[in-house]
């Protein structure tokens, strides 16, 4: 196995990686094939249906759970169009890792990967990060999956293996990921990742600290299905630093100097839309998706380190509903109702709250109460218009969900 988590610094998993021997082959970016979903609302496979999706064909099964409104956004990939913000984001970080990180020979350290296919199989995603076959991260509700064995990638991650197979010591990856999730102004079910990898050896960690000669990365311990062989804690102290410092280097080139006053605190976690609604302050997550020329055109500019400042689009006012139901006994998670109204929806739905359980006393029943935040990001909604989308939802959420209306 490649990796394993030894320590946690601030929101920043450290991953000590071994480097092992071979080559895999590379992935090409494709587009969405044609073929529509295998229902209305979802592209739930029964056997012997075919999705076809970036070009290749996938048989459904019982883990097929991709919806419309996720397989739409497959292959758009915002982080490579031109002028966009995330791509903005990403032409930023690489300016900065190339400028900073440098080879022997006057070359970019670090390699960059931004077209690998979102399509992954469940080893790459899971196994090849040690990730037990119980763990509760694989979930269904959690995740959005081909069928047993591919999935949409849930991070980034699910290439280090491929990657460090390939010989690679340095490199970043960005793209597009997908997860089942809540719904408000910060969650979105497609967002985009970017990471980085570096590897060293034990001349690369050592060289100028004294007595280096004498120290080794690892201790005398055994390496298992599970796990390497355990660091010794000055190689761990070490990369710890070299981390540290890459992440403080980052973070002052997008942001600038910043302090905390009488605070103190270090964090990190690159999602691209975080940075973006930070550095731009764009409100909305649904924004990045936008067509609009209103948005659009205020990123189009010559210097990717001009400061821009998102002008919002006029606020049109919110139609807000309610829906109440009685949940089946068995195989509901609060993800299929947010993924079912999502796809129903689509981004005319701001939020989604949960703002009422109950039990029966008698019956023991639980019943959900959600309120369905809805507005439209360029223009007035009507009662009426949200009226059917509202109605389409309640009828989807008693047939695809099984749950007793409560209308």
């Amino acid at each position: 196995m490649i990796c394993s988590t030894l320590r946690r610094v601030g929101h920043v998993h450290i991953y000590l990686v071994r480097k092992a021997s071979g080559v895999s082959k590379g992935h090409h970016q494709q587009t969405v094939g044609s073929r529509p979903a295998a229902s209305e609302f979802a592209a739930r496979g029964a056997s012997g249906n075919v999705l076809e999706l970036l070009g290749k064909s996938y048989p459904q099964d019982n883990y097929s759970n991709l919806s419309r409104k996720v397989l739409s956004r497959v292959g758009r990939n915002l982080h490579n169009q031109q002028h966009h913000p995330l791509w903005l984001i990403k032409e930023r970080v690489k300016e900065h890792f190339y400028q900073q990180y440098v080879g022997r020979f006057g070359t970019p350290l670090f390699s960059v990967y931004d077209d690998l296919s979102p399509v992954v199989t469940t080893w790459q995603n899971f196994d090849s990060l040690l990730i037990p076959a119980d763990h509760p991260s694989r979930k269904k509700g959690d995740n959005y999956y081909v069928n047993g064995t591919h999935m949409l990638r849930a991070h980034t991650s699910a290439h280090q293996w491929d990657l460090l197979h390939a010989g690679l010591d340095a490199f970043l990856v960005v793209g597009d990921v997908y997860r089942r999730d809540q719904i408000d102004s910060q969650h979105y079910p497609v967002f985009h990742q970017l990471e980085g990898v570096r590897l060293f050896s034990k001349h690369e960690l050592f060289t100028g600290i004294k007595d280096g000669e004498s120290l080794h990365l690892f201790e005398q311990s055994s390496r298992s299905a599970y796990k390497q062989e355990t660091h010794t804690m000055e190689a761990t102290k070490l990369v710890e630093f070299d981390l540290k410092q890459t992440l403080t280097r980052l973070v002052t080139h997008l942001f600038g100097d910043a302090g905390a006053q009488d605070q103190i605190g270090w964090a990190f976690g690159l999602g691209l839309e975080r940075l973006a609604m930070i550095l731009y302050d764009i409100p909305d997550i649904r924004l990045f998706w936008s067509e609009d020329e209103r948005f659009l055109k205020q990123f189009r500019v010559s210097d990717i380190n001009q400061k821009v400042k998102f002008q919002p689009l006029s606020k049109y006012p919110a139609v807000i509903n309610d829906i109440s139901f009685w949940l089946p006994s068995e195989n509901y998670t609060e993800n299929d109702f947010y993924d079912l109204v999502r796809t129903i929806g689509g981004d005319l739905v701001e939020k989604v709250e949960l703002i009422d359980k109950f039990e029966h006393p008698k019956t023991h029943k639980t019943s959900h109460c959600y309120r369905i935040t809805y507005r439209h990001m360029e223009r007035t909604l009507s009662q009426r218009e949200v009226r059917r989308v509202h109605q389409a939802v309640q009828e989807a959420a008693v047939q695809l969900l099984g749950v007793e209306g409560r209308f």
